[in-house]
This record gives structure tokens, C-alpha cells and sequence, in this order.
């Protein structure tokens, strides 16, 4: 690995590794590290480029970023991982669970999308002409490469086929909000491809962990420990 991931872990117990969303951090997370440490092992980490984690000189890609997670895992001795991610987080996860399946015991997709076309257009169609505008400037001065490196994840990942997901046999958990950027019939496609899987939508949009904890907090939890799915 080229880079160290920045992290913060509090807790102890099994393993529960959170993945932020794109753009942000391990901070986004607060209200679960604080309550998910009380009964495991909680891990939150930075993506490469994000926070305090180094860009490196591997690609920036959501693949690359699941190969990170795979050296972190395996530099770190974990065993039977409860993986949970958000928004770019979600598909990273989603990467890890399709390669790595073997390390983890449950999986967690809050706001996944299997390619761009899952996101509404009232939000995807700004994000595309941000990241045109970003391409632009990105050849006068590199400041904006890393602007544009960050709005192609959005742009043109994941590129999930719905026979790859139909191979998972992890009990999963798909969460989203009533009012997510992700189209709901690309969530509930989701939920229907991948086999043992749960999903459950509640009142909010797309950050119902941060804006939501309560709610998010119980129906997480009470995934976790269920034993039916």
C-alpha cells in the first residue's frame, strides 16, 4: 500500500468499520462511533484523499479505494467485519463485500447506487456540469485535479452489474431515506438482487445517519443483532 489511511477506532468487541461518503470524512459518523463503541470495536476511517488520508499516486478510483480497505484489513488482523458505508462509502463497501466476502460477517449500504443513473437527476445534472467545470480548470492549474479527481467518482462510478450482486450471500442490510438523492427503485433493486438482504427506508434524505442518528442508530443496531436475515 502507498498510503496509510487515517482512522479513528474506540471501543472493543467485533469489528464495525463505517466508510464515509464523498467529499467528507470520519466525522461524519460522530453519532455512531459514539454509540456503536458501547458494544464493539468501531473503526471509521478516512478514504484515500479524504480527511487526514493521504492522496497517494494510485488511482482514485472507488475499485482502489475497496484494495485500501483490503490492505487495511488485513494490516490490521480483522476477522468477521461489520462493514458499513454511506453514499460512496455504500459502493466502496459494496466492492469489498463482491471481492473480499470472506472478511466480512454483515454489510450495511445506507444511499447505495450501482451506477450514476441511480442518483435523481435534479441532483446528478449539477454534479456533471460541476465536474465539466473542474475538467476546464483542471488544465489552466493543478489545484483543481483534485476537485475533479473527486467529482468523477460521482460522474462515472460504480459500474455495478446486477449479476455480480445476485452472487453475494452476505446478510445485508440496504437503508436509505424517504426523500434520498438515490432513486428509490434503485434502492429497492438493490435489495432485491442482492440474496439475504433487508431493507429498510425511513423518514429523511440521503444523510439520515447524521441528521437522523436515533432512528438509523436502532434500525443498524437491531439489523445487527438479528439472526433471521
Amino acid at each position: 500500500m502507498d498510503i496509510k489511511l487515517n482512522y479513528v477506532e474506540k471501543g472493543k468487541g467485533k469489528p464495525l468499520i463505517l466508510l464515509h461518503g464523498n467529499g467528507e470524512n470520519l466525522k461524519y459518523f460522530v453519532h455512531q462511533i459514539e454509540y456503536f463503541s458501547k458494544s464493539y470495536r468501531v473503526i471509521a476511517i478516512d478514504t484515500r484523499g479524504h480527511g487526514k488520508s493521504p492522496r497517494g499516486n494510485r488511482p482514485f478510483t472507488l475499485k482502489q479505494f475497496a484494495e485500501d480497505l483490503k490492505d487495511f484489513v488485513e494490516e490490521k488482523k480483522l476477522e468477521e467485519i461489520i462493514l458499513l458505508g454511506f453514499s460512496d462509502g455504500a459502493n466502496i463497501a459494496l466492492l469489498f463485500a463482491l471481492k473480499y466476502p470472506h472478511y466480512l460477517s454483515k454489510l450495511i449500504l445506507n444511499g447505495a447506487d450501482l451506477h450514476p443513473s441511480g442518483v435523481k437527476r435534479r441532483v446528478q445534472i449539477p454534479i456533471i456540469i460541476t465536474y465539466g467545470m473542474f475538467c476546464i480548470l483542471s488544465f489552466f492549474h493543478k489545484k483543481w485535479v483534485a476537485k475533479k479527481e473527486m467529482f468523477a467518482l460521482m460522474v462515472n462510478q460504480p459500474n455495478i452489474q446486477k449479476e455480480e450482486l445476485k452472487k453475494l450471500n452476505i446478510k445485508s442490510l440496504v437503508i436509505a431515506g424517504t426523500n434520498d438523492m438515490i432513486k428509490l427503485n434503485h434502492t429497492l433493486k438493490i435489495h432485491r438482487y442482492i440474496n439475504n438482504s433487508k431493507l429498510c427506508v425511513i423518514p429523511g434524505d440521503h444523510f439520515i445517519a447524521k441528521k437522523e442518528s436515533k432512528r438509523f442508530n436502532k434500525e443498524v443496531e437491531e439489523f445487527i443483532k438479528e439472526n433471521r436475515y
